[in-house]
């Protein structure tokens, strides 16, 4: 699956949380998310755009693969594997054995909204600030998710500076 997704930094969400609501959005629960990321021993992910994560949310456990970003779209469009685990623990120590090394950590709390086929999340990251993300999940091209995340943030009147670069790579370039 290719994730298409857009995020925006802004600097309150609760205008936002109102316009969703408003436009019949539905809420689909308040998480906090903890991620570590790792790297891999053959070969840089930081060179070849690629992600590797363990996330803990409240109750569950995913391992997400994310592969490079690919050019030509306003959106950040990528491929993404995520598997349920039932040990993120268990996971983290396989990585560690097969030379795997811990890069960084990213905190959030996230709220979800389902807004027709877009999957809208309000975001405070800890060190970072506030963000919404807008994103569809596609098949196959990914020219149709990208318009409707396009007309989803316009009908949303969602503004503020977009940003390309994932938390990772906001969190690897603080000083």
């Amino acid at each position: 699956m290719l994730e298409v997704e857009v995020k925006i930094k802004v600097r309150e969400l609760s205008s936002i949380r109102k316009r969703l609501i408003e436009k019949g959005a539905t809420p689909s629960g308040t998480v906090h998310e903890h991620d570590i990321y790792f790297n891999a021993p053959h070969r840089d992910f930081g060179v070849t755009d690629e992600a590797l994560r363990v996330r803990y949310s409240d109750d569950t456990c995913a391992v997400t693969y994310k592969g490079p970003k690919q050019p030509g779209s306003g959106s950040k469009v990528r491929e993404e594997v995520t598997v349920d685990v039932t040990s993120g623990e268990d996971v983290e120590a396989i990585l560690g054995k097969l030379g795997f090394t811990r890069t960084a950590e990213v905190d959030k709390t996230r709220e979800y909204f389902e807004f027709g086929p877009l999957l809208v999340s309000l975001d405070q990251v800890s060190g970072l600030g506030t963000y919404v993300e807008v994103e569809m999940m596609a098949a196959g091209s990914f020219e149709e998710a990208a318009q409707n995340v396009e007309s989803g943030i316009k009908e949303l009147d969602i503004e503020g500076e977009r940003i390309m670069l994932s938390y990772l790579e906001q969190v690897l370039s603080r000083p």
